[in-house]
């Protein structure tokens, strides 16, 4: 099969349907479709990470990498209303899915773009992710290298990373890359990490 949730245009048809999850605090009504990461609920790492994450400053340029429909974009806007929240995915389908959530949700604080199109001069005081951990150690190791270093000074990433996935491996790699990583918990089966801004930046 040739339509993964990583591919820019899913192949599968854009049959939107209409799902309610906890969001922030609330159930919320949003638009889900085929082609995209976790089509149909809020996956498991995702839940692990809005759960046990610390609370977002009220405030600050937060990144969602990997957004897919947006639940951790969508969080991070409804949490953080002064807060200016750009979502980053290659699907295109999963952009424009992030983008009507956000409008059907009244946020204004939400870009969801493609990579190219975030201007290469904004830092990022947090960010989210479910990274793709299946698109291969090596992409995942370039994104996170791409991404990483756009952390402001005094920046922080949460990452959820499944265990039997590699997420301690990964945990040893970045701080191998100057990154001080550190798990914050361990849920489920899911770590979520917590990597500071590159002391080298």
């Amino acid at each position: 099969m040739s339509d993964h949730y990583f591919s820019a245009t899913p192949a599968s048809a854009d049959e939107r349907r209409t799902i309610n999850v906890p969001l922030a605090g609330r159930t919320r009504a949003v638009q889900v479709a085929p082609g995209v990461f976790s089509a149909d609920r809020i996956d498991q790492g995702t839940t692990v990470l809005l759960q046990h994450a610390p609370q977002p400053p009220q405030t600050g340029t937060f990144l969602d990498l990997g957004c897919g429909w947006g639940p951790i974009a969508l969080t991070l806007a409804l949490r953080s209303p002064g807060a200016q929240v750009w979502a980053v995915d290659v699907n295109e389908r999963a952009l424009d899915l992030t983008r009507t959530n956000a409008a059907s949700l009244g946020l204004t604080n939400l870009r969801p773009v493609t990579a190219d199109q975030l201007p290469t001069d904004v830092r990022f005081d947090l960010i989210w992710s479910n990274p793709p951990i299946r698109v291969g150690k090596q992409v995942l190791h370039d994104l996170l290298l791409a991404w990483l270093p756009r952390l402001a000074p005094g920046g922080v990433a949460h990452l959820v990373v499944q265990r039997n996935l590699g997420s301690d491996s990964l945990q040893r790699w970045l701080i191998d890359q100057g990154f001080p990583t550190e798990r914050l918990t361990s849920v489920k089966g899911f770590r979520v990490l917590r990597v500071s801004a590159s002391r080298n930046a």
